[in-house]
């Protein structure tokens, strides 16, 4: 009764055991960036279907543009069910998550026409409860009245009431090692200095009184980010923010290492666009 999209780009390590939390779904698709490893054999093998965007530009990160990328998949790919689950191949969905998601689908209508699940992320074998800055994400939802915004880290916008759900989803996004998260994470400051840009050029004003009061949490994180683009100190601040606010001291010495590499991330971003501005 549930459809699952899986988001690929050479995952033969974390595939299978994405492909194992998902495999009560008889619809499941690999949304894939053009792997050149075994990443189609293996979902091949678990009874998936994979498809591949035929104007990505496979050289870029989701060929340039994380929302286009990711709302063609929505538009273009055709689904069995009606309720979508989106998942990349280093989460896993837990069995308490599963069966919550089965039991939504299962009722013939519903206020919600999405739900944000909460993702619990895992670095050095310490699940890091306090330094994330949000852990909750819209996965599952009816794809006609979803899209995204913004080149990477898209924003998900909804067409219709939202609902949170009450199991989470793991996340392992260290699971091939600091130097695959450091290369990965540089490609996206490239994205996210020209989403500044970007929104410049277009003069998007952002607003205080939406950044803090919308009902909408899209619109408000749109706000909130834009706003906090142009602040001073804003890696430092950054750290501070999860670190010491948000507490992720209690997250002990895996708390800090994150705290510090988001650090570094946020201060790869202002270096990029004081380059791409010139």
């Amino acid at each position: 009764m549930i459809s699952v999209l899986v988001l690929t780009k050479n995952e033969e390590q974390d595939l299978p055991g994405c492909l194992r939390s998902v495999a009560w779904s008889d619809d499941i698709v690999v949304y894939d960036s053009f792997s050149n490893d075994r990443t189609h054999e293996i979902a091949w093998a678990s009874g998936a279907r994979v498809i591949q965007r035929p104007d990505q530009d496979p050289s870029v990160a989701f060929g340039g543009d994380e929302a286009y990328h990711r709302t063609w998949g929505l538009r273009e790919i055709s689904y069995r069910y009606a309720w979508l689950f989106v998942i990349d191949a280093d989460e896993r969905l837990t069995p308490e998550a599963a069966r919550e998601l089965e039991a939504i689908a299962s009722v013939p209508t519903t206020d919600a026409v999405a739900y944000r699940i909460r993702r619990r992320d895992f670095f050095q074998g310490r699940h890091l409860k306090h330094v994330q800055s949000s852990p909750w994400f819209i996965r599952f939802f009816r794809p006609e009245l979803v899209r995204y915004d913004r080149l990477v880290n898209p924003i998900t916008l909804v067409d219709g009431p939202v609902a949170d759900l009450i199991y989470p989803l793991d996340h392992y996004p260290f699971s091939k090692g600091l130097s695959q998260w450091i290369s990965r994470h540089n490609t996206y400051s490239s994205l996210e200095s020209q989403q500044i840009l970007r929104m410049r050029i277009h003069k998007f004003k952002p607003s205080v009184r939406r950044a803090i009061f919308s009902s909408d949490q899209a619109e408000k994180r749109l706000h909130l980010k834009f706003i906090y683009y142009f602040m001073p100190f804003r890696p430092l601040l950054k750290f501070v923010i999860i670190y010491f606010l948000r507490r992720g001291f209690l997250d002990g010495g895996p708390g800090l290492r994150y705290a510090l590499m988001v650090l570094m991330y946020e201060f790869m971003i202002d270096l990029k666009l004081k380059e791409d501005a010139r």
